[in-house]
């Protein structure tokens, strides 16, 4: 018989404002928000205890989180440093184990199956260790759930959030004692829509959804949500009895399904479609550098679009199939104009998110009698290389200078944050 697996999912405790709490030992007291001070209507990313005992929760407004604590320390994001934070307890966590996998910038697994044997201590010595480890080397506390499957461990990490030592465990002779009686809307995957749901079939808890024969549950999920839901109704009977043979792989190996960009925009800029054809190339242009970084090309383009006047709001997405799989610039830029013009209502637009998939290898590419791709292709990877060398500012289209631009700003940004 197989030896039961351990694994761990460490989470580090309000990551950003921690990273920041550790950098300003003068706020050690201090209740500590990171987001953009001079933008009140900006969000919180992120909250410290003693911020979040107060009222100030994640993704709240700025203002209204100064409102609630007008003591509170809004500091501006830094995103390159919490990458650099986060890649640093990587690296602890591999000096435990082999067995590392990123879930999230401040989630990560750990199979330390092997390693009670191998340290010579017990899980609890462990755990305790790697606890102590980040915390002095980063000034960061992290919770960690621990499983016989990566579902149960991220389960129990959010029980150990309530835990004074940060560690909670889930297997299967606890499960109907301390999974099993919560809340449905406590169980990984499920959101407000699916809650409600599981409301009008008459689950409410996990554990209603456990004991249930799954053709029972499929049953109630076909007539809830249409014949496509059996896939849905049997990932959530497993997630409920902890059922994941999945494997703790080490580092992010998935292979990309899509490639996309998206961008919040301050709907009153963005009214008239002059405006909105800046962004939607300046979008496809970043979407096109990063399919040709990872050697890809696109066969569908996709247009997200989120609307607003200010009272009503509209969102809706489209999608169209190119002629040939590209991830050139005026391909792509051609059929995302023209899907949204197709669509758009004329509402003024507060996202908007360009994304081409069913991606193919970008070696062989089709050629056509009235255009030379191969030579297109090679010309933006020119343009590729000098903007990784000297920056994404170096070359920048001149419609990018106009109010309505939004790359200069991207550049200064990662994931949407300042640097």
């Amino acid at each position: 018989m197989p030896k039961e697996r351990i694994i761990l999912l460490s989470d580090c405790q309000s990551f950003y404002a921690s990273v920041e709490k550790a950098a300003h030992p003068e706020y050690k007291d201090r209740p500590v928000a990171v987001g953009d001070p001079a933008r009140m209507n900006g969000i919180v990313l992120a909250a410290c205890p003693i911020a979040k005992a107060r009222g100030v929760t994640t993704a709240s407004r700025v203002g209204e989180a100064l409102t609630k604590c007008p003591e509170l320390v809004v500091i501006r994001p830094r995103m390159r440093t919490y990458i650099k934070v986060s890649l640093l307890i990587s690296e602890i966590y591999q000096s435990y184990t082999d067995l590392v996998e990123p879930f999230s910038i401040d989630e990560q697994f750990l199979d330390v199956t092997g390693s009670v044997s191998f340290f010579e201590q017990d899980l609890q010595d462990i755990i305790r260790s790697v606890q102590q480890h980040v915390l002095l080397s980063t000034g960061v506390w992290t919770r960690v759930g621990v499983g016989p499957t990566k579902i149960l461990a991220k389960m129990a990490n959010n029980m150990a959030k309530k835990k004074e030592d940060g560690v909670f465990k889930l297997d299967y002779g606890n499960l109907d004692t301390e999974l099993w009686p919560l809340p449905v809307h406590e169980m990984f995957m499920v959101a407000g829509r699916m809650t409600k749901n599981f409301y009008r079939m008459g689950i409410t808890t996990i554990g209603d959804i456990a004991r249930m024969e799954l053709g029972e549950l499929k049953r109630r999920m076909r007539m809830t949500m249409g014949r496509q839901s059996d896939i849905q109704a049997e990932y959530y009977w497993q997630t409920a009895r902890g059922i994941d043979p999945s494997p703790v792989v080490t580092g992010i190996r998935h292979q990309l399904k899509s490639v996309g960009h998206g961008k919040a925009l301050r709907w009153n800029l963005y009214t008239r479609l002059p405006e909105i054809e800046v962004v939607l190339l300046e979008l496809v242009i970043e979407v096109c550098q990063r399919a040709r970084r990872h050697g890809y090309m696109g066969s569908v383009v996709t247009v997200a679009v989120s609307e607003t006047d200010g009272t009503r709001s509209n969102a809706y997405s489209r999608q169209t199939t190119l002629p040939e799989p590209s991830s050139l610039t005026h391909e792509v830029a051609a059929a995302a104009y023209q899907l949204f013009v197709d669509h758009w209502t004329g509402m003024p637009l507060s996202r908007l998110t360009i994304s081409i998939s069913q991606l193919t290898d970008d070696s062989v590419m089709q050629l056509t009698l009235f255009d030379d791709r191969v030579r297109s292709y090679n010309r933006e990877q020119a343009i590729d290389h000098i903007k990784t060398r000297y920056g994404s500012r170096a070359l920048i289209r001149a419609s990018s200078l106009l109010e309505s631009g939004v790359a200069l700003e991207r550049a200064e940004q990662i994931g949407g944050h300042y640097q």
